[in-house]
C-alpha cells in the first residue's frame, strides 16, 4: 500500500506516493539532516537529475539503509 505525501516543489504542488518503509526511512535522513520533509524533498528534487521524484525518494532511502550503523562505545 503506498502512502502519499504532497509538497510545493519549485512553485508546483506535487504529490510522492511511496511504500512507508520508504516513507519512515527518508523521515529519519531529513531529521538527522535538521530538515524538513518537505525540506529533504525539495533537496531530493533538485538533486535528481532526470530520475523521477519517486524514483530518486527510493534510491536515497535505499543508499541510507545501507550505511553500516555507528558503533557505540561503552
Amino acid at each position: 500500500m503506498l502512502k502519499k505525501r504532497s509538497v510545493v516543489l519549485a512553485g508546483h504542488a506535487t504529490s510522492v506516493a511511496l511504500e512507508p518503509e520508504f516513507w519512515a526511512v527518508l523521515d529519519r535522513v531529513a531529521a538527522e539532516r535538521g530538515l524538513s520533509q518537505a525540506g529533504l524533498l525539495a533537496w531530493i528534487d533538485e538533486t535528481r537529475g532526470r530520475r523521477s521524484l519517486a524514483s530518486a525518494c527510493r534510491l536515497l532511502a535505499l543508499s541510507h539503509a545501507a550505511q553500516p550503523m555507528p558503533r557505540s562505545h561503552h
